[in-house]
């Protein structure tokens, strides 16, 4: 199944408000993702600051580097992208929240060190699901 959407022009309808609000989240959800690390770390040596920096925006920004060449893919995949975008910022942002109300005593980085691949493991599932169906969705189109 292929898109009715050319590359050239925009996504209209539910795509499109689905994208919008997708790439908002994941924008707001990366910016809210480091000033809750910033407020919970307790002045960490730079190096530290940086790597927490690239591991925390990891997942965010591998899903608007999807975005930007996903223009392309079938309706199916964007619209899987656009979700697990929404997700990933929602539950990032709730586990991160969590901590700042509830700060741990020991293990204080434990949400800042789980939740990234947690992230990377929801985005690989429902890629992976979304091709799997986009797949079998094409190959009945070519029979029919």
């Amino acid at each position: 199944m292929t898109s009715k959407v050319s590359p050239e022009r925009p996504e209209g309808g539910f795509l499109g408000c689905l994208h919008a609000a997708a790439l908002i989240a994941a924008l707001t959800g990366a910016a809210g993702s480091i000033g809750l690390w910033l407020r919970a770390s307790q002045h960490p040596p730079l190096l530290i600051v940086v790597l927490f920096v690239i591991w925390v925006l990891s997942p965010f920004a591998a899903l608007l580097l999807a975005d930007v060449v996903s223009k392309r893919w079938s309706v199916l995949n964007r619209a899987a992208l656009h979700s697990v975008m929404l997700v990933v910022t929602a539950g990032s942002l709730a586990a991160y929240v969590y901590d700042a109300l509830r700060p741990r005593k020991a293990q204080a980085a434990f949400w800042y060190v789980l939740v990234p691949p947690a992230s990377w493991l929801l985005i690989a599932i429902v890629f992976l699901i979304a091709a799997l169906i986009s797949g079998r969705m094409s190959r009945r189109g070519e029979r029919a």
